[in-house]
Protein backbone atom coordinates (compact mmCIF):
# COMPACT_ATOMS: atom_id res chain seq x y z
CA UNK A 1 0.00 0.00 0.00
CA UNK A 2 1.10 3.53 -0.67
CA UNK A 3 1.07 6.07 2.14
CA UNK A 4 1.97 9.72 2.54
CA UNK A 5 3.89 10.68 5.66
CA UNK A 6 2.83 14.30 6.20
CA UNK A 7 5.14 16.36 8.38
CA UNK A 8 3.75 19.11 10.63
CA UNK A 9 6.35 21.15 12.48
CA UNK A 10 6.07 23.96 15.02
CA UNK A 11 7.50 27.37 14.08
CA UNK A 12 10.40 26.73 16.44
CA UNK A 13 11.49 23.81 14.22
CA UNK A 14 11.26 25.92 11.06
CA UNK A 15 13.46 28.48 12.82
CA UNK A 16 16.12 25.78 13.34
CA UNK A 17 16.58 25.43 9.59
CA UNK A 18 18.98 28.39 9.70
CA UNK A 19 21.36 29.62 12.37
CA UNK A 20 23.37 27.80 15.02
CA UNK A 21 20.95 24.87 15.36
CA UNK A 22 20.78 24.20 11.61
CA UNK A 23 23.50 21.51 11.42
CA UNK A 24 21.85 19.39 14.11
CA UNK A 25 18.37 19.96 12.67
CA UNK A 26 19.39 18.96 9.14
CA UNK A 27 21.50 16.02 10.35
CA UNK A 28 18.39 14.41 11.83
CA UNK A 29 16.49 14.81 8.58
CA UNK A 30 19.42 13.59 6.50
CA UNK A 31 19.72 10.43 8.62
CA UNK A 32 15.97 9.77 8.40
CA UNK A 33 15.91 10.34 4.64
CA UNK A 34 18.91 8.05 4.09
CA UNK A 35 17.29 5.32 6.20
CA UNK A 36 13.94 5.49 4.42
CA UNK A 37 15.63 5.56 0.98
CA UNK A 38 17.95 2.66 1.80
CA UNK A 39 14.98 0.59 3.01
CA UNK A 40 13.52 0.77 -0.49
CA UNK A 41 10.08 1.97 0.64
CA UNK A 42 10.43 5.65 -0.33
CA UNK A 43 8.84 6.50 -3.68
CA UNK A 44 8.98 10.31 -3.46
CA UNK A 45 8.68 13.33 -1.26
CA UNK A 46 9.83 16.88 -0.73
CA UNK A 47 10.66 19.40 1.94
CA UNK A 48 8.76 22.65 1.69
CA UNK A 49 9.85 26.24 2.14
CA UNK A 50 8.64 27.89 5.39
CA UNK A 51 4.90 28.60 5.76
CA UNK A 52 5.29 32.34 5.19
CA UNK A 53 6.25 31.58 1.57
CA UNK A 54 2.89 29.90 0.91
CA UNK A 55 0.06 31.29 -1.17
CA UNK A 56 -3.41 30.00 -0.36
CA UNK A 57 -6.21 29.99 -2.95
CA UNK A 58 -9.90 29.59 -2.16
CA UNK A 59 -13.06 30.03 -4.20
CA UNK A 60 -15.86 31.68 -2.23
CA UNK A 61 -19.19 32.27 -3.95
CA UNK A 62 -17.46 31.84 -7.30
CA UNK A 63 -14.81 34.47 -6.51
CA UNK A 64 -11.16 33.53 -6.28
CA UNK A 65 -9.45 34.69 -3.09
CA UNK A 66 -5.66 34.62 -2.92
CA UNK A 67 -3.91 35.04 0.41
CA UNK A 68 -0.21 35.24 1.15
CA UNK A 69 0.87 32.65 3.70
CA UNK A 70 -0.87 29.54 4.96
CA UNK A 71 -4.61 29.72 5.48
CA UNK A 72 -4.64 27.82 8.76
CA UNK A 73 -3.38 29.66 11.82
CA UNK A 74 -2.11 26.78 13.91
CA UNK A 75 0.80 25.86 16.14
CA UNK A 76 2.12 23.45 13.51
CA UNK A 77 2.62 24.03 9.81
CA UNK A 78 3.02 21.58 6.95
CA UNK A 79 6.75 21.13 6.38
CA UNK A 80 6.99 18.40 3.78
CA UNK A 81 6.15 14.82 2.97
CA UNK A 82 7.48 11.41 2.07
CA UNK A 83 5.69 8.95 -0.17
CA UNK A 84 6.25 5.34 0.78
CA UNK A 85 5.10 1.95 -0.46
CA UNK A 86 4.87 -0.57 2.39
CA UNK A 87 2.93 -3.73 3.21
CA UNK A 88 0.75 -2.34 5.98
CA UNK A 89 -0.40 0.64 7.99
CA UNK A 90 1.65 -0.67 10.90
CA UNK A 91 4.82 -0.41 8.82
CA UNK A 92 3.89 3.12 7.70
CA UNK A 93 3.32 4.10 11.34
CA UNK A 94 6.75 2.71 12.24
CA UNK A 95 8.35 4.99 9.63
CA UNK A 96 6.31 7.96 10.86
CA UNK A 97 7.47 7.31 14.43
CA UNK A 98 11.10 7.49 13.27
CA UNK A 99 10.52 10.88 11.58
CA UNK A 100 12.30 13.75 13.41
CA UNK A 101 9.09 15.82 13.49
CA UNK A 102 7.33 13.19 15.61
CA UNK A 103 9.31 14.42 18.63
CA UNK A 104 8.28 18.09 18.40
CA UNK A 105 5.34 18.29 16.02
CA UNK A 106 3.16 15.63 14.48
CA UNK A 107 3.42 13.21 11.61
CA UNK A 108 0.25 12.19 9.82
CA UNK A 109 0.06 8.89 7.95
CA UNK A 110 -2.50 8.83 5.19
CA UNK A 111 -3.20 6.26 2.47
CA UNK A 112 -2.64 7.56 -1.04
CA UNK A 113 -5.76 7.58 -3.20
CA UNK A 114 -4.91 5.65 -6.33
CA UNK A 115 -6.07 7.49 -9.44
CA UNK A 116 -6.88 5.72 -12.69
CA UNK A 117 -4.75 6.85 -15.62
Amino acid sequence: MKYAILIHEPKSDFDKREGPEAPEYWAGWQAYTEAIRESGVMTGGAALQPPETATTVRISDGVREVQDGPFADSKEQFGGFYLIDVDSLDEAVEWAARCPASATGSVEVRPVLEMDD
